[in-house]
């Protein structure tokens, strides 16, 4: 009591600067933390290290029939799963398009994990074990891993070169299919040249095709190369379909894409019915994309946001030219209304990030080579070929302005379980971060709220920082305060003493001592 009656007002501004100073730091380092990566370092170190240490790690019970490693494998494979990223189905050109949108603003729409999953695919689909066999193959497998792309260019033209030094020029389409492909997706400018190329890439693959499948498998690298020569075939397919269908030519794609699916059908994996989907729908071809949906959106193959989004367009189609909100509330939804309704709550439950770039609500990208499912990235891609289709349609996105957000009332939350699908996945932020440019803003659902101890050392700074400013201006008065303010705080403990002295001997503690 006599220590806190002698301090000078200097003590008081010296200990709550120094307090507001502290807790500012704790703040600012919460605040970008939280921003960086979703959570409290307060919180995550707590439930982390301090949590354990007190004994307050529960254990969920296994459920029945599993062991309880048994169900945590599970739901590592399911979070796997979740975070794992595709292929875009409607990538665009690096050359004819990612290029020129970086010649003209000067920024990168490409990240760097992107285009390295990328230099992974062409590694696994234009490569094989018997490449080492072959020289001209062996350039290009060394073309592949390249990280620089004018050093992938210059190594697929050695390729040529090399085999016109050789005296090899009469089998050169016979080799090259991996070189073109390169050269029309890097090099060329326009989608013409870079079609030009494909048509090169598309002779050379087809000769080797036919000559892998006449070589009957023997061993696992004819099978490899047999494997590696389809995918090459494929791939030249897609991106001629693609050519076409940006080009003008869309009956052309169309009819490219259907062989392209009848020839191969065992490469379902690959997503060209949303190459076929978007063709159609720009052909305004609606009978044959319900064709498409009817076999492709079944309770047995995994969805997408093109798959849902399309089937919700189709289905507002038939009533947004007449839909009100107003006559809505007044008469009651229709059956066919319902069902639109209904439709777009399914879609908007898969991908909520859609309708704010089909309302123009956000602005669009350049879509990434590379998309997670259920993910901002996906809703960019999705919107950015599939927004004109919507538009085209009166009405369509009248109804689903009206509709969307009432998604969410059907969703519990938190998102322990979902409505028509699986939980929301809690990894998509993450995974789109490093798949989307750092100049777009990207999408977070749901919303995640400020952590308590944000709250709370935000309080603190400007509650210690007002108490310093309070106490530099007023010093006698804020010293009585603090006087008043510790002899209250104390004043519980000094009646306890006095009650324990009154009760107690007052030789009780001599004779402790003695004892």
């Amino acid at each position: 009591v006599l220590f806190h009656l002698t301090l000078t007002p200097k003590f008081y501004v010296a200990l709550t600067g120094t307090s507001s100073l502290i807790s500012g730091l704790i703040f600012i380092f919460e605040w970008w933390y939280f921003q960086k990566y979703g959570t409290s370092f307060i919180e995550q170190v707590s439930v982390s290290h301090l949590r354990p240490l007190i004994g307050g790690v529960e254990n969920s019970p296994p459920v029945p029939g599993f062991s309880a490693n048994n169900g945590e494998n599970e739901t590592n494979r399911q979070s796997l799963s979740e975070c794992k990223v595709w292929r875009n189905p409607l990538n665009l050109f690096r050359g004819a398009e990612y290029s020129r949108y970086t010649w003209v603003t000067g920024k990168e729409p490409l990240t760097y994990y992107d285009m390295n999953l990328s230099a992974q695919d062409h590694q696994t689909f234009f490569t094989c074990d018997t490449d080492s066999l072959r020289p001209s193959d062996t350039v290009m497998q060394k073309a592949w891993r390249e990280r620089n792309p004018q050093a992938r260019i210059k190594a697929a033209y050695q390729q040529i070169i090399f085999l016109a030094a050789t005296n090899l020029l009469f089998h050169l389409e016979h080799f090259c299919a991996t070189a073109y492909v390169l050269l029309a997706e890097e090099e060329a400018t326009t989608i013409i040249h870079a079609e030009k190329y494909f048509k090169q890439a598309l002779k050379a693959g087809e000769t080797v095709y036919r000559k892998s499948q006449h070589c009957h498998p023997q061993n696992s690298q004819h099978e490899a190369q047999l494997r590696r020569d389809t995918n090459v075939l494929v791939y030249v397919k897609r991106r001629l379909a693609m050519c076409a269908r940006k080009l003008g030519r869309i009956k052309e794609a169309v009819k490219m894409m259907r062989d392209l699916m009848k020839e191969f059908p065992l490469l379902s994996m690959l997503n060209i019915h949303e190459n076929l989907l978007e063709a159609l729908l720009e052909l305004q071809a609606y009978a044959d994309v319900q064709a498409v949906l009817a076999k492709y959106d079944d309770i047995s193959l995994p969805k997408s946001a093109a798959i849902c989004y399309t089937a919700a367009l189709l289905k507002a189609r038939a009533v947004s030219d007449r839909f009100s909100p107003e006559a809505a509330s007044r008469r009651g939804l229709s059956t066919a209304e319902i069902n639109a309704v209904e439709a777009i709550h399914r879609a908007v439950e898969f991908n909520p990030h859609v309708p704010k770039y089909l309302l123009e609500m956000k602005s669009l990208i350049l879509p990434p080579e590379h998309i997670l499912k259920r993910g901002d990235s996906e809703a960019v891609a999705y919107a950015f070929f599939h927004l004109q289709h919507w538009k085209r349609i009166e009405g369509a996105l009248n109804l689903l302005h009206c509709t969307w957000e009432g998604t969410f009332r059907m969703i519990p939350y938190p998102l322990e379980k979902g409505h028509l699908f699986y939980p929301y996945p809690s990894c998509t932020e993450t995974a789109d971060r490093e798949l989307l440019p750092t100049f777009h803003d990207v999408s977070v659902y749901p919303q995640k709220e400020l952590p308590f101890f944000i709250h709370f050392t935000a309080g603190l700074c400007s509650f210690s920082a007002m108490l310093a400013v309070l106490t530099h201006q007023f010093p006698e008065l804020m010293v009585i305060f603090a006087k008043a303010f510790f002899g209250m705080l104390l004043s519980p403990f000094n009646f306890i003493m006095e009650k324990i002295k009154r009760f107690m001997p007052s030789s009780l503690w001599h004779q402790l001592t003695q004892i």
